[in-house]
C-alpha cells in the first residue's frame, strides 16, 4: 500500500509518524526534555555525558534536536554514527571533522586529535562536541582512547563535551574496573525511559495534528493498545500507529479503533 493512498484517505497534509521531522515539530514527553536538558548541561560544563535507553526509545532524536539548537559559531558538532571502526577510525573521524590530515601514524594520532580538539576551542573559540553514538558497541581500547582525549590537558580542563549515545549495556560495561578511571569522569548520565501512558496519547494526538487532522482519528482505546505493546517507545508507537492506519484503511473504517490497533499488533507492527 502506497503512503499517498494512506494520506489522501485520512486527508493528511503530510504523513503523520515519520522520523523527518524537523526538530521544531518533535512532541517534547518528559524524558525528550529532560535529556536535551541535560546534553545541554553536559556541553555547557564540557564534560562527559552518558544517555542511555532501549532501541527506540528517542535517544538519537533528543541528541540530534539538542545539536539542532546549538549556536554553530560557538558550537561544532563531530557525530560519530557507528563504532565499529576501531580507535584509529575514531580519531581519524575526528581529526578530519576539524579540519586536519589525519596523522597515518595511529601512535601520533592521539595527540594530534587531542590538540586539534583544544585548538578548536582556543584558536577559533568553538566548543567541539564528539557525540559517539551506539556506545555499548565501543571496545575497551576505544574507551580508554576516549579516557586519554578528556585527560589530555587536567589543569584547564577538557576544551570539548562528548556524549556517549546507547544501549543500557552501556552503563553497566561502564561499571567495570578496567573502565573506572572513564567512569569516574562522567559528569552526567540520563536512562531515556518509555512514554507515560498518557504521554502516548498526546504523542499519537500531536502526530496527527502537525498531518493536518484536528479531531480525534485515534480512538481511546486503540492508543491503549498500541501503548502497552509499545511499552511507551516512540519508535514502536510509530510503527504501530501506521500499521493501524492501514488496517483502518483495509477495513473502510474512518476512525483507528481498538480492532485496527490489535491487528497492527498482531501483524508485528511493533518490531
Amino acid at each position: 500500500m502506497s503512503i499517498d493512498v494512506l494520506q489522501s484517505h485520512f486527508g493528511f497534509t503530510r504523513m503523520p509518524f515519520g522520523r523527518d521531522l524537523a526538530p521544531a515539530m518533535l512532541h517534547r514527553h518528559h524524558g525528550h526534555s529532560e535529556a536535551i536538558a541535560r546534553i545541554n548541561w553536559c556541553v555547557d560544563q564540557h564534560g562527559l555525558g552518558v544517555i542511555t535507553g532501549e532501541v527506540g526509545a528517542g535517544k538519537t532524536v533528543a541528541v540530534r534536536a539538542a545539536a539542532a539548537a546549538l549556536d554553530p559559531s560557538r558550537h561544532v558538532v563531530i557525530y560519530l554514527p557507528n563504532p565499529a571502526v576501531g580507535v584509529r577510525g575514531m580519531l581519524h573521524h575526528i581529526v578530519t571533522a576539524l579540519g586536519q590530515v589525519p596523522s597515518f601514524y595511529t601512535a601520533t594520532l592521539a595527540p594530534q586529535a587531542a590538540e586539534a580538539l583544544a585548538a578548536e576551542h582556543a584558536e577559533r573559540g568553538r566548543t567541539p562536541v564528539v557525540v559517539i553514538d551506539e556506545a555499548h558497541l565501543l571496545d575497551n581500547l576505544q574507551l580508554e582512547a576516549i579516557r586519554m582525549l578528556t585527560n589530555h590537558d587536567m589543569d584547564s580542563g577538557a576544551p570539548f563535551a562528548a556524549l556517549l549515545v546507547g544501549q543500557p549495556t552501556l552503563r553497566q560495561r561502564l561499571r567495570l574496573g578496567v573502565l573506572a578511571a572513564l567512569d569516574q569522569r562522567v559528569a552526567v548520565r540520563y536512562a531515556l525511559a518509555g512514554m507515560t501512558a498518557e504521554e502516548t496519547a498526546d504523542y499519537i494526538g500531536h502526530h496527527v495534528t502537525i498531518a493536518g487532522r484536528a479531531d480525534t482519528l485515534f480512538s481511546g482505546d486503540a492508543v491503549t493498545v498500541i501503548h502497552n505493546a509499545s511499552r511507551g517507545y516512540p519508535r514502536a508507537v510509530n510503527n504501530l500507529a501506521i500499521h493501524a492506519l492501514m488496517a483502518t484503511f483495509a477495513g473502510k473504517q474512518a476512525i483507528v479503533d481498538e480492532k485496527a490497533a490489535r491487528i497492527a499488533v498482531t501483524e508485528g507492527g511493533h518490531d
